[in-house]
């Protein structure tokens, strides 16, 4: 039996505007087990950034909870959301994120330089990560030298060295070509059978129905759809 990753309960997210208040989202009530692959999509404005930056503890919502791997993150300090996060969640942002002064391997390297891990093993491991997705003649090469597609896979990389559970990815193709995307969302099938547990937001209906199925926000409610395989 699959068990619950990421689960939230009433979950809100609203902000003030000179027109009033305006709701994103209001009582959330979502289950996301081990091994999913969920597309969330909805218009532009539709607070998919917004949910996913919530869910990733980088933002607060206005009301509600959050339980990662069955531990509630209500009322946790910066610096255990920081560890909850580490030991738990990935980000693969849409514009890659990566640290321009630092080369690709560099770049992999990070998560597992933060947790002080042995440099040594560190460097094995994402030499084996960058052959995976492709790119190992890339290592040395800084983020400016690459390729939309070369970015988003040093960031797939890097999410993957750092062998979390949970993987929320912003738009990872929004700004490739569509052969390239297709790739990318290969590598999203093939962490799927790692039991990775995947949430993406995207505009691409193709790749959205591709997933498990998808939650669809538009005008503060969301809903699960099946994906029309």
């Amino acid at each position: 039996m699959s068990r619950t990753l990421l689960q939230t309960i009433n979950l809100k997210k609203s902000y003030s505007h000179i027109n009033g208040t305006i709701t994103l989202f209001d009582k959330l009530n979502i289950k996301i087990n081990e091994g999913d692959l969920v597309a969330l999509v909805g218009p532009s404005g539709s607070g998919k950034s917004s949910l996913l930056h919530i869910l990733a503890l980088l933002d607060e919502p206005s009301k509600g909870k959050i339980y990662i791997s069955q531990k509630d993150s209500k009322g946790l300090s910066d610096l255990q959301k920081d560890e909850l996060r580490m030991k738990n969640i990935s980000i693969i942002f849409q514009d890659s994120n990566l640290l321009t002064d630092f080369t690709v391997i560099e770049n992999v390297m990070m998560p597992l330089l933060i947790r002080g891990e042995n440099k040594k093993k560190i460097i094995e491991k994402a030499k084996k990560i960058l052959k995976e997705v492709k790119i190992l003649d890339r290592s040395n090469h800084f983020p400016n030298e690459l390729s939309g597609g070369e970015q988003q896979r040093t960031a797939i990389a890097r999410a993957l060295i750092a062998e979390t559970k949970i993987i929320l990815a912003d738009e990872p193709t929004g700004n490739l070509d569509f052969e390239t995307s297709k790739e990318i969302f290969s590598l999203f099938l093939k962490l799927k059978k790692l039991k990775k547990t995947i949430i993406f937001a995207t505009h691409n209906r193709e790749l959205a129905n591709r997933a498990d199925y998808k939650l669809s926000i538009s005008g503060g409610v969301i809903k699960r759809v099946n994906a029309q395989k």
